[in-house]
């Protein structure tokens, strides 16, 4: 298996004249722990991680006004090509403990595989859409596990007590959010 074939894209990437702030935000809107730094032509440059966001914090500004992406951003990034091998990624990504690497094509940025990415093919399919629908669960309920999830073929089944139709709905909703799945099942009350 190649970094093709389990990269994730399109990429969430900033330039090196965005605002720290609006980086961060980025970070968070999205539940990743690094963003590409690109040029005009789409190169990497480099490489904002939720490391480089903290480390403003140590020196008292974590987010002063007109602070860049460029004044705190990683440098020396890792990247890959498109053909390199899955357990290449994997041994570099534990020996530099990084959480994500880059992936490159002709220069430009083409994707990026993050441990997630690697983790995916272990599990089923099936599995990797369960997780990611009770991870959406947990944010909308504050961590409660109200529901149960289980999926077969893309077709996802929530079992438990909803509030409402209007809950039942947004649970719904939620779930078909997830790549991958084909339709949603609601088994339960109100």
């Amino acid at each position: 298996m190649r970094a093709r074939d389990i990269m994730t894209r399109p990429v969430v990437v900033v330039g090196p004249a965005t605002p720290v702030r609006e980086a961060i935000v980025l970070l968070m809107e999205h539940g990743i722990a690094a963003l590409p730094v690109v040029d005009e032509e789409n190169r990497v440059v480099g490489s904002f991680t939720e490391a480089d966001a903290l480390s403003g914090v140590l020196t008292g500004e974590p987010v002063a006004p007109g602070r860049l992406v460029e004044s705190v951003m990683t440098r020396l990034v890792v990247v890959v090509e498109l053909d390199t091998d899955v357990s290449d990624i994997a041994a570099r990504m534990l020996v530099d403990r990084l959480r994500s690497i880059p992936v490159v094509d002709a220069g430009g940025l083409a994707g990026i595989v993050s441990r997630r990415d690697l983790l995916r093919p272990l599990v089923g399919h099936d599995d990797a859409i369960a997780a990611q629908v009770r991870g959406l669960f947990k944010d909308y309920t504050g961590h409660r596990d109200l529901w149960s999830v289980s999926v077969t073929a893309g077709l996802v089944t929530v079992r438990g007590i909803f509030a409402d139709e209007a809950e039942r709905g947004l649970v719904a909703a939620l779930a078909k959010t997830v790549e991958g799945v084909t339709a949603v099942e609601l088994a339960g009350k109100n």
